[in-house]
C-alpha cells in the first residue's frame, strides 16, 4: 500500500509495511468555485459604495508561509479602489509578518501574485520590532499591551485579506488574526504567546468559544474599531486539497470570518472513531513545510486521536531549515534544560521570548506522544536542535510502532495541519 503526501512542492511516495491497517483521514471533497474570477469580483462588488469617502487604503496580507490565493482577489480589490478615486499612492499593502522575516524580491512577487502590483500601489512589510512604525492603543481588559502598525491605523479604509484554515492555537486563521498578531508591536505578539495563553486547554486547532487568545484578537479588533471609528473589512478565502477557491466572501471583519470558519469548519475537521498508536502525517508541503519551526504546527493538531505513548510520524521538507535564530536558541534551551525545567522557566514571564512558544507547542506532542522527523532539508546541527527523533526511513519508523505496540491500526492525515482529526464520543 502507498502513501502520497505533500512535501515540498512536490509529493513523497511511501511504500507502508503490508502488515498495515490505514484509515485514511482526508477532508470531505470541497465544492470548487467554477469560476473564481467571477466569483471574487461579485464579492468585492460592495467596495465601491464603501470606499467612496475614503482617501487612503491599507490591505493586509498574510506572508508567505500561508498559500493564499492573492493574485486572485489583490488585482481585483486594487482596481476596485482605484475606481472609487482612491490614488494609487495612497493604497498601500502591508504583508503581516508577525514576527517572521520580511518577504522580498522574487519572493514578494510570488506572494502577491503578480508581480506587477510592486509597481501599482505601496508594498511594504510589517516590522514587529521597529517602535516608530506603531501607535500604543493601551491595553486590553486582561493587560495584553496593544500597539498596531501606524500605516494600518492611519487608513480610513482597512482591509485585512486571507486564507481561513485550522490554526493549532487561534482555532482558525484568517481575520482578526491578520491585524493582531499579524501586524502588531512585539510585546503585543510576545504576550499572545505567553504561556499564559498557550497553555490554557482551549487555545487549540478548530476552537473559537472561549479560546482567550481568539476572545484577545476580537478584544484588539474592536477597539481600533472604537478608537478610530472605522469599520475593518475582510476578505476570507478557503481553497482546498489542491489549493483551488471554494469560498470567498467580503464583509465587516468579525461576521464575514466568522461565514467563513463555519464553511471551512464542516470540511476541515473529520471524525475518527477510536485513537492511534501510530499517526503518519505530513506538513501540508509549500509553503508551511519549509521551516522546522511551522512544522511543529503538524505535530499538534492530531493529539486528539493519538494514544498516550503513540508514534507520531511526520515527512517536512523544511528547506530553509530550523527556522529563525531565535528559534533556534528556543531549541537550544530546550535542550540544555530540559522539558521540565523549560516548562518551569517560561510559565513564569510575562512575555515570551521571540519564538519560544512554538518550543512549547512542541512541547505539547512529546508530553503525550513520541515524534519522529522524516527531512531532508535539515543540516547534522539543526537535526540536533529538532529535539525529536530524526528518521531515515518512513516505512521503517511505522514497523517498528507496529512492533513495538502489536497494533497494525495506522492513521494517516494527508495535509497534516489543514486537517483536523476529532475523537468522535
Amino acid at each position: 500500500m502507498r502513501a502520497r503526501l505533500p512535501y515540498g512542492r512536490s509529493r513523497i511516495e511511501i511504500d507502508l509495511p503490508n502488515s498495515t491497517k490505514v484509515t485514511w483521514i482526508r477532508k470531505r471533497a470541497m465544492p470548487v468555485l467554477k469560476d473564481p474570477n467571477s466569483a471574487v469580483e461579485e464579492a468585492l462588488a460592495p467596495l465601491k459604495v464603501i470606499s467612496q469617502q475614503s482617501t487612503a487604503a491599507c490591505i493586509l496580507v498574510c506572508d508567505i508561509t500561508r498559500p493564499v490565493p492573492n493574485g486572485l482577489f489583490l488585482p481585483v480589490l486594487i482596481r476596485n479602489l482605484q475606481q472609487a478615486g482612491i490614488k494609487r499612492e495612497n493604497i498601500t499593502i502591508l504583508i503581516a509578518t508577525g514576527l517572521h522575516r520580511p518577504n522580498l524580491g522574487d519572493e514578494l512577487a510570488e506572494l502577491l501574485g503578480d508581480g506587477s502590483l510592486l509597481n501599482q500601489v505601496n508594498v511594504a512589510n510589517h516590522d514587529a520590532t521597529n517602535e516608530h512604525d506603531h501607535i500604543d492603543l493601551g491595553k486590553t481588559g486582561s493587560g495584553t499591551p496593544v500597539l498596531i502598525d501606524r500605516r494600518f491605523l492611519d487608513a480610513d479604509l482597512k482591509i485585512a485579506t486571507g486564507l481561513v484554515e485550522p490554526h493549532f492555537m487561534a482555532g482558525y486563521s484568517g481575520g482578526r488574526k491578520v491585524v493582531a498578531p499579524g501586524v502588531a508591536h512585539e510585546r503585543t505578539i510576545r504576550t499572545f504567546h505567553s504561556a499564559r495563553f498557550m497553555e490554557h486547554p482551549l487555545s487549540k486547532q478548530c476552537q473559537l468559544d472561549n479560546n482567550p487568545l481568539h476572545e484577545e484578537q476580537l478584544e484588539i479588533v474592536r477597539l481600533i474599531r472604537k478608537r478610530f471609528n472605522h469599520e475593518i473589512f475582510a476578505l476570507n478565502t478557503v481553497i482546498d486539497d489542491k489549493r483551488r477557491l471554494s469560498f470567498v466572501n467580503f464583509g465587516e471583519i468579525e461576521q464575514s470570518h466568522m461565514d467563513a470558519v463555519r464553511f471551512a469548519h464542516e470540511y476541515m475537521t473529520v471524525g475518527v472513531p477510536h485513537r492511534f498508536n501510530t499517526v503518519l502525517s505530513s506538513s501540508a508541503g509549500f509553503p508551511l513545510d519549509q521551516t522546522y519551526y511551522q512544522t511543529v504546527k503538524s505535530m499538534v493538531t492530531p493529539l486528539d486521536i493519538l494514544k498516550d505513548n503513540a508514534t507520531l510520524v511526520v515527512a517536512s521538507e523544511c528547506a530553509e531549515g530550523l527556522g529563525s535564530e531565535s528559534f533556534r536558541n528556543s531549541q537550544r534551551n530546550l535542550l540544555r534544560e530540559g522539558p521540565d525545567a523549560f516548562m518551569r522557566r517560561i510559565t513564569r514571564k510575562p512575555l515570551a521570548d521571540i519564538d519560544e512558544w512554538e518550543t512549547e507547542m512542541q512541547l505539547k506532542a512529546q508530553r503525550r506522544v513520541g515524534v519522529k522527523l522524516f527531512s531532508g532539508g535539515l543540516d547534522d546541527e539543526d537535526r540536533k536542535l529538532t529535539g525529536v527523533d530524526m528518521i531515515q526511513s518512513i516505512p521503517d519508523a511505522i514497523s517498528e510502532s507496529i512492533e513495538r505496540t502489536g497494533d497494525p491500526n495506522v492513521a494517516v492525515i494527508e495535509e497534516g495541519p489543514y486537517i483536523v482529526p476529532i475523537l468522535n464520543g
